[in-house]
């Protein structure tokens, strides 16, 4: 009895493997579809436009960049820097010092010649005491505040409340944008009203010849986990995100580079200080703030090369940050619960919120299980052999192809990777990455999905070479 009973579990959670399995796969496909000839048509009307042109014209907004630093003595004037070399008609820098306990402040008043400033703001998002603001003689377009320790999404509140321009900027500490960033990331908002968040593409910069501040030479790393990352991130990127956009139902915008309208930030509430995945959170509110106020608005994704950062490169560092995105995403969801399946939000509530709950947050429980369900099934027959070989093919046919269609998406329309043989090395590391990276990246996010519901996870130390 008690073995017919298991079986009968075995049985149904394979049934139901198989059904996410097609469920998942087949809009995936759908977001290939889209996005590839979205981004076929945004090449080709990119090289008939002049943003040199239209931002030497007054059909621009000035633009805050946000740079939060906690103890980064060692990189934060670098990154300041070459964030004033951006090219932009008009923009400020504003470097948010979160109560270091290094000489981040100190590298920066040496480096910048910084001088303490009575500048006045109008506190409009709550965030922790801002102690200091500095200017520099040197460098108009820079600002230091220096303010208690309050964490990244308190920071980047403090700076929305400092800045004095409509649109802001977010950069990770670890991230460099290239020299034209901000002509790429501005130009939705100048095109359409509409407009009220940009997400930009991120790309990964290890072993790239960057100097101060500027890509020289894009390379593959020698790492086999930065490697992996790459295809991933194109696969993310390119496809997911593009695809999601053209929907309106983008729901993450990568704190590694986004932009927005402050106004609607404001509005909404600025940056939520309780949450792990605060730049997804961010987005699934404006989402559903903006259809509650019953505005029209659109959240875009634009996939050029704009933002290269640095991913890790051991187990252990890799491990804890997609955790930590599993434990965000299950904040973000839970924390707007009630757009799910909810006809009011359109197809935000009613296609990108579902599809987000069921696959990409439970998917590594079903996946993960999956694995030992069907090797329980074929040993004691409860599965046939030949279903399980072409169910095993079928999924690596899947893997391959969507993998091999951002490479080639990526070949086709922006070819940063020059050299033949940094595109076979990643061809080959798109097959390979279904067997072991797949299933330890499930773990990875299993782990995520349990510290979310019963504890544990956070931040942990992420170890950074420094691009």
């Amino acid at each position: 009895m008690f073995e017919n009973f298991v079986i009968k579990i075995v049985l149904l959670f394979d049934i139901v493997a198989v059904i996410f399995f097609i469920g998942l796969n087949g809009t995936y496909i759908f977001m290939n579809i889209l996005a590839f000839f979205n981004i076929k048509n945004y090449v080709s009307e990119l090289k008939a436009v002049d943003l040199n042109r239209i931002f030497r014209s007054s059909f621009y907004l000035p633009v805050t960049v946000i740079s939060p630093a906690h103890n980064e003595e060692a990189t934060v004037v670098s990154s300041a820097k070459s964030l004033l070399q951006l090219k932009y008609p008009e923009f400020e820098v504003i470097v948010v010092n979160d109560g270091s306990t290094d000489n981040t402040l100190a590298e920066l008043i040496k480096a910048f010649n910084l001088k303490e400033t009575p500048r006045t703001y109008a506190k409009k998002i709550n965030c922790q005491e801002i102690k200091r603001i500095y200017t520099s003689p040197d460098y108009a377009e820079l600002v230091v505040i220096d303010k208690e320790n309050g964490g990244k999404a308190d920071s980047l509140n403090a700076a929305i409340n400092v800045s004095k321009y409509p649109l802001f900027c977010t950069l990770d500490a670890d991230s460099i944008l290239e020299r034209d960033s901000l002509l790429y990331i501005t130009r939705p908002f100048t095109e359409d009203p509409r407009v009220v968040a940009v997400g930009g593409i991120v790309r990964i910069g290890n072993s790239c010849d960057i100097r101060e501040g500027e890509v020289y030479e894009v390379s593959v790393p020698p790492s086999n986990l930065a490697r992996f990352q790459i295809i991933e991130y194109l696969r993310a990127f390119l496809f997911g995100r593009v695809g999601w956009s053209i929907l309106n139902s983008l729901l993450v915008i990568s704190g590694a580079f986004g932009s927005y309208k402050k106004s609607v930030v404001i509005a909404a509430g600025g940056y939520r200080t309780d949450t792990i995945g605060e730049d997804m959170e961010l987005v699934v509110r404006l989402h559903q703030f903006m259809r509650e106020q019953k505005q029209p608005y659109r959240i875009n994704f634009i996939p050029d090369p704009v933002c290269w950062t640095e991913v890790p490169e051991d187990f252990a560092t890799l491990g804890k940050q997609r955790s930590r995105w599993q434990q965000g995403l299950k904040e973000s969801i839970f924390f707007h619960i009630k757009m799910l399946a909810n006809p009011f939000f359109g197809v935000v509530g009613t296609f990108a919120m579902p599809f987000f709950f069921v696959f990409e947050l439970f998917g590594p429980f079903v996946e993960f299980f999956g694995y030992f369900t069907f090797a329980f099934s074929l040993y004691f027959g409860i599965v046939d052999y030949l279903f399980a070989f072409y169910f095993f093919l079928a999924s690596l046919v899947l893997g391959v192809v969507l993998s091999v269609g951002s490479l080639v998406l990526e070949e086709l329309s922006f070819r940063r990777y020059p050299h033949l043989r940094d595109l076979i090395v990643l061809f080959f590391y798109a097959f390979l990455e279904n067997f072991g990276y797949r299933q330890l990246h499930a773990w990875w996010r299993l782990k995520g999905l349990k510290n979310s519901f019963f504890g544990g996870g956070g931040w942990g130390d992420m170890k950074r070479k420094g691009l």
